[in-house]
């Protein structure tokens, strides 16, 4: 598993074009300079190498398998390959950052781990990986999504967490981030912030989107052995902060011949007022610590978003993504609730495979993909259903749907 130096990676400040660096305060510095200074060193030692492909084998179960689904294919009669990110243990792509940076915290000598979440998947990753390692862990969560997501909070607390209920503005994912940023602040010296996806100061997106990177990794090996040949026409990914996807793209950003698509959470409706697309209604500004483009009034106040998924329940994306957007390289529609909803039960219905509302975003796009019957696309499927039964139990009643 290699850095990517290719055209689409940080510079040595942290910057993918305009987007990236680090914006903290004082009290940050002597955390986020270490970090900095550290982390190659430590991702490239060999021992740690060992010890995170070990972790990955025996204790993920990596390799996750990339499927062809047939009767989906027959449906949109291209060949459809999902990657089954949804099969690791704890159910979803989050356990690859999670392992990488339980190791590197070790490493630093930091005792205590904080993270945020918001669909939970997150939150249960690094709580299993403080349990299995024997560090102390807190996680910042909405009230909100602590309600929509009640079996992750349940699982985080089985797992010996603490689960710490943010109760300020949206009681989101965004205000979630704030409470933990706000916790490292005031703990600089023994604690490490396990970031969850693609954003944060340099080097957060960098180093999460290299965790994330061996889902690129082995869809080419995978795709070699099933197809005869390493590359597919075109990726997709469901997109809030963006660690799946930028997993996901990862060996292909700089291989024109793969298409790329990030599916925001379009919500009610990218004009409704209830929207999480972010690089449809969204501007260049600060968020967590980086430069990248946010959903922002006139005056620079965070638009609050929406989405069905606590997971895409976010108003910015990573810097990366950013720079990909604003490039060309990388395209980012998005899909409203109700077309994710959909493509969840044909996904059901279909294949037996019962997706993460997040992971259905990106499934929701095949209806307005223009594809070819030889076409190869594979769509990656970040996380598995069982935290969203409530929402899909509310909205999917039996014979309500059909495909």
């Amino acid at each position: 598993m290699e850095e990517n130096k290719g055209t689409y990676s940080a510079d040595a400040r942290g910057f993918y074009g305009d987007f990236g660096g680090a914006y903290i305060p004082e009290m940050l510095y002597p955390n986020v300079e270490e970090l900095q200074k550290e982390y190659q060193l430590i991702l490239s030692d060999a021992s740690f190498q060992e010890e995170f492909r070990s972790l990955l084998k025996n204790y993920v179960g990596r390799p996750s398998p990339l499927f062809e689904a047939k009767r989906l294919s027959a449906h949109f009669q291209s060949r459809i390959f999902l990657k089954r990110e949804d099969l690791n243990h704890t159910g979803a792509h989050k356990i690859n950052n999670t392992m990488g940076q339980i190791l590197l915290a070790r490493r630093l000598n930091k005792k205590r781990i904080i993270a945020e979440t918001g669909a939970g998947q997150h939150g249960v990753a690094t709580a299993t990986a403080c349990a299995l390692m024997g560090l102390q862990c807190i996680v910042y969560m909405g009230a909100v999504d602590m309600k929509r997501q009640k079996p992750n909070v349940d699982r985080m607390r089985m797992l010996g967490a603490e689960v710490r209920e943010v109760q300020s503005g949206s009681k989101t994912l965004k205000d979630a981030t704030n409470e933990a940023i706000r916790d490292w602040i005031n703990n600089p010296a023994d604690t490490h912030y396990i970031i969850g996806s693609v954003v944060g100061p340099h080097p957060y997106p960098a180093m999460v989107a290299y965790f994330q990177s061996v889902i690129s990794e082995e869809m080419k090996l995978q795709l070699q052995e099933q197809c005869g040949r390493e590359y597919p026409d075109a990726v997709l990914a469901c997109v809030g902060g963006g660690s799946n996807a930028m997993g996901a793209f990862y060996h292909f950003l700089d291989d024109p011949r793969v298409k790329l698509f990030g599916i925001e959470a379009g919500g009610k409706g990218v004009h409704s007022g209830f929207s999480a697309a972010t690089l449809t209604l969204g501007t260049p500004g600060i968020l967590h610590a980086s430069k990248t483009i946010l959903m922002q009034t006139a005056d620079g106040q965070v638009v609050e978003p929406h989405s069905i998924s606590a997971g895409l329940d976010y108003p910015g994306i990573g810097p990366q993504h950013a720079h990909l957007f604003s490039s060309g390289r990388v395209q980012y529609p998005s899909v409203t609730d109700e077309e994710a909803l959909r493509a969840a039960q044909q996904l059901m219905r279909l294949e037996g495979i019962i997706p993460a509302l997040e992971s259905a975003h990106a499934l929701a796009y095949l209806e307005k993909l223009s594809m070819q019957a030889d076409e190869i696309i594979v769509i990656n499927l970040s996380g598995r259903g069982d935290k969203d039964m409530e929402t899909y139990s509310t909205h999917l009643a039996e014979g309500n749907a059909s495909l």
